[in-house]
């Protein structure tokens, strides 16, 4: 194994920059780096693009695979850190004993690539990141081109968010803007606009999304604002038989996506 500087307290300025980038989305907008947690979302962090600043490992929990793996880094500060250290950092334990500062990559709406008749998964003011991380796995599974998160309550970098993505924030092409510019977007590319609301909405199911289709959802407690009702193609709705009127956004948003996956398999 390759000799590596060695941190053994939890004072140490490194591992204090990196609880800040962890715990403030400020520090990480300030400093233009984000945290990877665990061998799997750094390994898809990196494929698609981003750049290694820092890395930091515990050798008393990473496996020989991943030892050999951090050993391929170059040009990348690497540091060895004590089992206590790591414990302080690491949001859960089944992570292999690794993790990295990674510079801040945006990608705007111009850059984003789709292709004919693409499926786009829209979220306005989402506000847990446990949610949009949940629908950012379903998105990848069911072959999104695309997720856009509109007038963000929170930021794509954040660790809770990485975490429930199990990466997924790096294999989806995922934008943040706000909701004028993301609803001119789409219509300059003749993408059919689809909300997802109760009011004035006809069964999902009923509703063609075998063309290009944005599915646009809202937060759980108020749903869409007016400005993206007032430009929809279609409105269309999940039926709900029990007590409840909505479903988990994450839930939802997997429902639509595999929908459109059903029809567009069924029209081939």
């Amino acid at each position: 194994m390759q000799h590596y500087e060695s941190i053994s307290s939890a004072q140490n300025p490194r591992i204090r920059t990196l609880l800040q980038l962890q715990q403030k989305s400020s520090e990480r907008r300030q400093r233009g780096l984000f945290v990877v947690e665990g061998e799997r979302e750094l390994r898809r962090c990196l494929r698609a693009g981003f750049e290694a600043d820092t890395l930091f490992f515990c050798p008393d929990i990473v496996p020989p695979e991943t030892l050999s793996y951090i050993e391929t880094f170059v040009n990348v500060k690497v540091f060895a850190v004590s089992r206590s250290v790591y414990e302080k950092i690491a949001y859960r334990g089944s992570t292999e004993g690794v993790m990295a500062e990674v510079r801040i990559r945006k990608v705007s709406l111009e850059e984003l690539y789709l292709e004919d008749n693409p499926l786009v998964m829209v979220l306005e003011s989402v506000e847990k990141p446990g949610n949009l991380g949940a629908v950012l796995r379903s998105a990848d599974a069911a072959g999104a081109d695309a997720v856009i998160v509109c007038d963000p309550m929170t930021d794509l970098f954040n660790p809770n968010l990485i975490r429930s993505s199990l990466g997924a924030v790096f294999t989806v092409p995922c934008v943040a803007c706000s909701s004028a510019e993301c609803i001119h977007y789409l219509q300059s590319r003749h993408i059919r606009i689809l909300t997802a609301q109760l009011q004035d909405s006809e069964l999902y199911y009923d509703t063609d999304m075998t063309t290009g289709v944005a599915l646009v959802m809202g937060t759980e407690s108020t749903g869409l604002t007016q400005q993206w009702r007032a430009v929809a193609d279609a409105h269309i709705r999940i039926p709900m038989s029990g007590q409840m009127d909505s479903l988990n956004v994450s839930v939802s948003a997997a429902v639509l996506l595999y929908e459109a996956v059903r029809q567009r398999h069924s029209s081939k």
